[in-house]
Parts: structure tokens; sequence; C-alpha cells
């Protein structure tokens, strides 16, 4: 029997010391630890990382804050330069209109004269009805009208305004406007017969159009060339 005991106790890890199982017992908590572990210090790499992105962070600021300030600058000009075209647009406009009333009153004011003759030519031709002879008035009222249409025909070649010229000579498009076709023997086809109304130019620009008569081939002939 005591050769067991002693065989037991030597195979006791224990060494025969009386142990105590801390894990059987819930309320034995279990030892903190002497010492808390040490914050892992940061690595180079990360401090550098850290710092080119905050460079970068600041000179992207830099650049939004530059084109900002660009952009309202050139907001500016573009404000200042379409006030300074539209007032350019005012003042042609006030040229344009000064020059016009300016252009209209200089052709306006040879007109009044011619106006002021035709008025003492009928005053004239009046005075003389009641004083005189029907026919004495009528030679001094047509006198009176052929001196003011000289003076007005005279006011127009001032002004550069020229009558066209188109009976005899070939019909042109470009300054006579063909009223209808007459056949004719004696001017060749194409050849302006009469004159309905006269035309008018200024310089090359014609003003008003000369409504003609235009010759044809004479019927006789015309016939027979169908035969």
């Amino acid at each position: 029997m005591e050769s067991i005991r002693q065989l037991i106790v030597s195979t006791d890890p224990t060494d025969g010391q009386e142990t105590t199982d801390e894990s059987a017992d819930p309320s034995v908590d279990e030892a903190p630890p002497n010492d808390e572990p040490a914050e892992e210090e940061a690595s180079p790499e990360g401090a550098e990382a850290g710092s080119e992105a905050a460079r970068r962070i600041e000179e992207l600021t830099e650049k939004v804050e530059a084109l900002e300030a660009e952009r309202d600058e050139l907001n500016d000009k573009v404000l200042r330069k379409a006030a300074e075209f539209e007032n350019f647009r005012r003042r042609m406009n006030r040229e344009k209109e000064r020059r016009h009333e300016a252009g209209m009153i200089e052709v306006i004011e040879p007109i009044l004269e011619v106006l002021d003759d035709f008025e003492r030519s009928l005053d004239a031709a009046e005075e003389l009805e009641e004083n005189q002879d029907p026919e004495t008035a009528y030679e001094s009222l047509r006198g009176g009208v052929e001196m003011v249409f000289r003076k007005f025909r005279d006011t127009l070649e001032n002004l550069g305004v020229e009558p066209i010229e188109a009976e005899g000579l070939p019909f042109d498009e470009s300054r006579h406007e063909a009223m209808m076709r007459q056949p004719s023997e004696e001017a060749e086809p194409g050849t302006v017969l009469q004159e309905i109304r006269k035309g008018y130019r200024m310089d090359d620009r014609v003003i008003r159009y000369s409504r003609v008569v235009v010759a044809s081939e004479p019927e006789q002939e015309a016939a027979e060339d169908d035969a």
C-alpha cells in the first residue's frame, strides 16, 4: 500500500504540492497584465503620405481660388464690353437718324422753293383772270408752270437725279419696263417705240424704271414665217 502511494506522488506534476484549479472557480478573475501594450508608433511612410496629401489639397484649393478670381474678372470684362457695345449701337442709331433727317432736309428745302413758285404762279393767274380776259390769264399761267417745271427739273439735277433715256434706244431690262409689244416696220425689233412713263436714276442706281412700248416683228413677216 505504501508503495502504491509513492508511485502516485512521483507521477503527480505538482510533486505532491497542493494546487488549485482556477478554471474550476468562476469567482476567480484572471489577473490583468502588469503592463499595458504601448501604442503603435506611426511609420515614416504614413507620415510622409499624409503630408503630401495635405500639400496637394492646399495646391488644389489655391488653384480653385485663382480660377474663381479669373472667372469673376472675365465676367466683369464681358459685362463691360456688352455695355460699351450697347452704347455704341445707340450712338450709331442716333447718328443714322440724324444723317437721315439732314438728308431729307437737304432734299426738301429746294423743293419748297419750287412750291413757292407754283403758289405765286397760281396767284398771278387768278389776278389776271379777274382783271383781264381768260386767254391772257391762261398764257400767264402756262408761262408760270413752265418756269416752275424747269426749276424743278434743275433742282432734281442738282440732287443727282436724271431722267432715263428710253425712246429710240434698244430695250434694256436694267432700266426699262416693257408694258407691251407693238409690231413695227420702221424700228428694229426690241427697240423702244414709246415712253409711257419716264424713269429716273441717281448715278448708277435706278430710282424708277421707264415704262415703255417695245417694237416687235411686223405682223406680215411673222405670218409669212409661220406659213
